[in-house]
This record gives C-alpha cells, structure tokens and sequence, in this order.
C-alpha cells in the first residue's frame, strides 16, 4: 500500500465516511458536495470532449471522449460505454472524468460516459432503461458490438453488468466485454462483507448500502436480477473483469458474482487489491495502484475488442 493510497484513505475516513454514518440519505447534499468537490482533469492532447445533452441526441445523453482522429477509424477503434456510480442517486460524466480519460487514453478507446437518469426523481428501471437505449443506439450508429465494452464502477458497474444481462435476455447483440470497478451489484445488501469489513472500509458504513438502495429501487424488490445481478443467471455473458479492495464493505458484491460467473462458465477475470478504497482508480494519477488498475482494465479492453478492431484496421489497409 502506498503512502498516497494512505493519505486516501485517511482523507475519505474524516471527509466522506461520516456522511454514511448519518441515518438518512441527504440526496440534495450528497449533489451539493459532489459538485463543490469535483477535479476534472485536463482533456488529453490530441483528444476532445463533446457532450452530448441536446433533446436531437437522446438517448445518448452524455458526453464523448475521442482522439481527434476517431473519427475516421470509429470501426477500428475500441468503444466503452461507461456507467458512473453514486448510488444511483448522484453524481455524473464530469465527476468521473479522472478514471474515465486515463482509461480511453490507455485503450486508445472512445468513451461515451452516460449521463443515466438519477433517482429518486427517476427510480428503477430508468437507470437500466437509459443504458440499453445508449448501447442500442451505438448499434445503430454502426458501430461493431464486438468492439464495444460496458464499464462502470460502483452502482454504475452493477448497471453495466444489469445491462449485460438485459441485452442476452432481450436477444440482442452482446457487446466484447464487461469492466467492473467496484460494482455494487446486490441492493439486497446480503453480503457478508457488509458487516465484516464495516469498520475497516474509509468510505462507507455498512448500513449506509441499504439506505442508498432503498433511494433507487422505492418498491420494486432488492433481488430482481436487473436492479441486483448478482442474483442473475449469468450463463452466455461476454468476458468481464472486475476489481474490488479487499477492505470495501462492497467486496462480496464482486467476489459472488466473480463465482457465479465462472460457475455459470463465463471468462471471469478478478482482481482485490489490498486495503484499496471504492473505486481508487479514480484517484489517478495521484496513486500509484490507481494507474496500475488502469493499465490492467486498459489491457482487458484492448485484448476482448482485438479481434473486431484488427479485423477492421486490416480492412482498411490499401491493397499492395
């Protein structure tokens, strides 16, 4: 563990983790504080940001990062379609800019980043809804799905992994892969985690899940397998990837559904990394194995989308 993931962790114990121990949810603060609060680094040269929010470009509502010459290669390049957490409730694109431009940029991807519909204004299925209307849409644009990966950390890694599970039962095509940071993907807060790692995780308390779900879900049931895949059959899903640290009160939402994945027989790579906070690839590229977990998630999306995007440069090569 480095000093700079210490210094982390000291910071989010004294700064955030006393949010989580208040009894209810603020929703308008928990906004408040994450816009006051956020760092957006600077668009990497050679790249441009385009946001996507007039009503014409629904159902893709968000915002594009792509090098200046994705343009002309879109059939040749990788696409992430990326779900940022907050507990379905807060934050945004622009909150998660620090892991999502050094992912591209190590990919050498395209990054839509989804602006989803937060609750409780737009409760379940709307988050879920707007991620497959986006992913159908990058369809419908022409882009290969075998060249697409559905990423996201936190409660957005549990919508890509909903997604994923939605997309094979609705029959339609399944993108390259799935990339996971931290996903909460049981609103059913069952893990054991929950209560075994509550006073070792610096960012949550254990029963500040259960109050967070209760904000998105409203009456649907915490087990519906699209609001919590880990309860999801599993069988037929493209590769996923997932990390998690071994402190987070969220590490059994990852482990289980790193199990039921192998024993459902999808390729399931999983990584913990020691005493890590919840979703510290973030924290790039102050922290050291914030960087490291970048450069793996970028390796992953590079080796699931090779063979369309190879196929598709080769292509396009002229003919000798």
């Amino acid at each position: 563990m480095s000093w700079q993931s210490a210094l982390a962790c000291w910071y989010l114990r004294r700064q955030f983790r006393p949010e989580t121990l208040k009894p209810r949810i603020d929703v308008a603060k928990a906004r408040a504080l994450t816009a006051k609060r956020v760092w957006s680094p600077r668009v990497p040269r050679d790249w441009r940001l385009r946001e996507t929010y007039r009503v014409h470009d629904a159902p893709l509502r968000g915002e594009w990062l792509e090098r200046v010459d994705h343009a002309s290669t879109r059939n040749a390049t990788p696409t992430v379609l990326y779900c940022h957490g907050g507990g379905y409730y807060f934050c945004s694109p622009a909150t998660h800019r620090s892991l999502v431009f050094p992912l591209a940029t190590r990919a050498d991807a395209r990054v839509f980043s989804l602006d989803y519909r937060l609750a409780p204004e737009h409760r379940y299925p709307a988050a879920l809804e707007d991620a497959l209307a986006a992913y159908r849409q990058l369809l419908a644009m022409g882009i290969a799905p075998q060249s697409i990966v559905i990423a996201g950390d936190s409660a957005g890694g549990g919508l890509a992994l909903a997604t994923l599970v939605a997309l094979r039962d609705a029959g339609d095509p399944l993108p390259a892969g799935g990339l996971l940071f931290s996903p909460w993907t049981d609103l059913a807060v069952a893990g054991a985690s929950i209560r075994d790692n509550d006073s070792a995780d610096p960012m949550f308390c254990g029963a500040s899940i259960a109050r967070a779900a209760k904000v998105y879900l409203g009456d649907a049931p915490a087990t519906d397998p699209y609001a919590s895949p880990v309860y999801a059959d599993l069988r037929g899903l493209p590769p996923l990837f997932i990390m998690a640290g071994s402190t987070e009160v969220l590490l059994d939402d990852s482990q289980r559904v790193a199990d039921n994945a192998r024993a459902a027989g999808v390729d399931c790579e999983f990584e913990v990394w020691k005493k890590m906070p919840h979703v510290w690839p973030m924290f790039a590229p102050f922290i050291p194995e914030a960087n490291r977990a970048l450069d793996h998630a970028a390796a992953f999306v590079r080796r699931v989308t090779s063979r369309v995007v190879n196929a598709a440069h080769a292509s396009a090569e002229p003919a000798a």
